[in-house]
């Protein structure tokens, strides 16, 4: 991301490396303090941008869907799961 400043100046902003890995709920939850039921429903309604809550044909639950960079974007929360992807092998 490139941020211009009036005398065309850059400004680097160094962003986390995003691997598009859906992030629980519950850790969502956990990082913004917030009650998990609080995040499903805000999903539900389309009131929290940084997910999706959709309901497959003849289901009764919801399933959501929150890439790590959009959670970032929104809340500011990322964790970089690939060092422990590298630490489990």
């Amino acid at each position: 991301m490139i941020e211009r400043l009036s005398d065309d100046r850059k400004v680097y902003v160094e962003t986390p490396r995003f691997t598009g890995r859906n992030v629980k709920i519950s850790e969502i939850a956990k990082a913004t303090g917030k009650d998990p039921n609080y995040i499903r429903v805000g999903l539900q309604r389309g009131l929290l941008k940084f997910g999706t809550a959709f309901m497959m044909d003849g289901s009764t639950e919801y399933s959501y869907f929150s890439p790590d960079k959009k959670v970032w974007e929104e809340t500011g929360y990322f964790r970089d799961v690939s060092k422990e992807y590298l630490e489990a092998e």
